[in-house]
């Protein structure tokens, strides 16, 4: 195959960890097949958890050789199908990394909740994904951005932003003046988490292990930075909030931080939850959930309108996400490396088109 015909992309040989990542520069370049098709070329793309899931085996996925890795995705249009009108060639667009059927007619792609459709997926898991020099996706999946935003920061934008925001504003409908717990600041999810609080008007209460990201937390504007290290500190956070606790619980970490936020908890608090990096089987006394009045949630990625919503804020200079490091595509698996650390504060970038 010549090489007006491939492109480069991060693949992987085999599940493990970023040893098996190789770059490829004999990957076939995607085409646009279908009418509402949009090819981009990628100039940046952001890691995110789910990119080390993928890496490690995720159960019942298999290998597939030269499959491009990465969910998040920003960069040029360089062709599109004939029925799109949305975005023209040239334009500068962030990339939806959820992908459905838009032809199924199930009750849950009726009612606009894409991501419960037993057709959705996500690019780098169930698609080919956006490490890579092009990626194609449908015309929902694109929306514009202007020219001053950076590359880096349009990448790192759309699958935290919009799992946070599934889980703040539609889930758990974050109110002002609420108390809203989020753990392990420093990841993308939880950093989103911070920034929607704030813009509604929440106390957010952020915790980690490094005194270096609670720092840097409340320069984003956190009000309450927490040591997750300490063994008690639900007990710590009724003491502070007079044994009322805190109305609304965002957690990602599953068996270890479980126990502990339902102790922060308050009564009629909602706890919502996207993952389970620490476990994920967890346990709930049926008794304080039901006299507490309790409801306990589950959210993944976000819909077309909620995607939508957050976009108009990031355009307007809203919910700018914090990039962490910025590597080649050459340096992708020190890249992974440091997502896999925990070290980082805010998203791990890789760079497909050097700044001009």
């Amino acid at each position: 195959m010549s090489l007006f015909h491939t492109m480069r992309a991060l693949t992987f040989t085999a599940h493990g960890g970023p040893e098996q990542l190789v770059v490829r520069d004999d990957v076939p370049k995607p085409s646009v097949h279908a009418t509402d098709g949009v090819r981009v070329r990628i100039h940046a793309a952001a890691l995110n958890r789910l990119d080390l899931w993928v890496l490690q085996g995720i159960p019942g996925s298999k290998v597939k050789p030269g499959w491009a890795l990465g969910s998040d995705g920003a960069g040029i249009v360089e062709s599109v199908g004939s029925a799109v009108t949305s975005v023209k060639v040239g334009d500068r667009v962030i990339i939806n990394p959820g992908v459905v059927d838009r032809q199924c007619r199930c009750e849950y792609c009726r009612d606009g909740d894409q991501p419960l459709c037993l057709t959705y997926g996500v690019l780098g898991e169930h698609y080919p994904g956006t490490i890579a020099d092009f990626v194609v996706v449908p015309e929902a999946n694109v929306r514009t951005i202007p020219d001053w935003l950076p590359w880096d920061v349009a990448a790192a934008f759309p699958l935290a932003t919009l799992t946070a925001w599934r889980m703040i504003v539609t889930r758990a409908r974050v109110r002002a003046g609420e108390n809203v717990l989020i753990w392990g600041i420093g990841g993308g999810v939880a950093l989103a988490a911070l920034q929607i609080c704030k813009h509604i008007g929440a106390t957010a209460w952020v915790t980690s292990g490094s005194p270096d990201k609670l720092e840097k937390a409340m320069l984003l504007g956190a009000d309450h930075r927490l040591d997750h290290r300490e063994p008690e500190l639900g007990k710590a956070i009724r003491a502070l909030t007079n044994k009322r606790g805190v109305d609304v619980v965002i957690d990602s970490v599953g068996e270890a931080t479980w126990p502990q936020s339902l102790i922060a908890l308050g009564r009629r608090g909602r706890l919502v939850t996207c993952g389970g990096t620490s476990g994920p089987i967890v346990q709930v006394d049926v008794r304080r959930m039901f006299w507490n009045q309790w409801t306990l949630m589950g959210s993944t990625m976000g819909n077309d309108a909620e995607f939508d919503a957050m976009t108009e804020f990031f355009r307007h200079g809203s919910l700018q996400p914090p990039v962490d490091s910025v590597w080649s595509l050459e340096q992708a698996p020190q890249a992974y490396a440091r997502l896999a650390s925990g070290e980082q504060f805010g998203k791990v970038v890789v760079q497909l088109v050097p700044e001009a």
